[in-house]
């Protein structure tokens, strides 16, 4: 049997290439971190925000949690007024791997979970996004991760073969399905582990 050439990354980009929290901006609207926390995991939660990551708009979004937590309209309405001040910036070790693997002529694409309407913001200000060979967005496919959907969609999109490719992501739950895929992949905790399990593919 011949052996298998590994020529793509696929990246996930928050948590991986860019330094996404929402807990930047929340952190100055609570004076305590305990009520912060209890938001985020009672009103403006994970599954909220996948809602829009697969399409929903941010306006009916805002709407229905306004009128089932009145008391935090002004959080609520945040969540998409104040979007950027959740952005970081680049996770700089992590952009350094990319820069590599793109100098070393291998196709590097990304996957990520993000609402087609803040994504164009995120895409403005990180060039680097600019640079890779394709993205495929979720709020634009209205479909997301861990879904094998929107894996598929990406492979016939840009006609890759997911055994000749490794896949990065922050979450377990992504991981899964794409190992289920045939995807060889990276659970990413941190850019220097990164760039270790990377060089064991014989990438870097």
């Amino acid at each position: 049997m011949s052996q298998i050439t590994i020529d793509t990354v696929i990246f996930d980009f928050g948590g991986v290439l860019i330094d996404w929290n929402p807990r930047y901006l929340y952190r100055k609207m609570f004076d305590k971190e305990h009520e912060m926390e209890w938001f985020l995991s009672t009103v403006c939660t994970n599954d909220w925000n996948l809602a829009q990551d697969k399409g929903r708009p941010f306006a009916e979004a805002v709407t229905l949690l306004q009128a089932q937590f009145p008391a935090y309209k002004d959080q609520v309405v945040a969540f998409y007024e104040r979007w950027p001040e959740m952005l970081a910036g680049e996770i700089p070790g992590s952009i350094a791997v990319l820069d590599e693997l793109l100098a070393r002529n291998y196709a590097v694409y990304g996957l990520t979970n993000w609402s087609h309407e803040t994504f164009p913001v995120a895409q403005e200000r990180f060039e680097f996004l600019n640079r890779l060979h394709g993205i495929v967005v979720s709020g634009r496919e209205k479909m997301g991760k861990p879904d094998k959907e929107i894996f598929h969609l990406l492979l016939n999109r840009f006609g890759l073969i997911s055994r000749q490719c490794v896949f990065i992501d922050d979450n377990a739950a992504n991981i899964q399905t794409a190992q289920e895929l045939g995807f060889h992949t990276i659970h990413f905790t941190s850019a220097n582990e990164m760039r270790k399990e990377l060089e064991q593919y014989n990438l870097l």
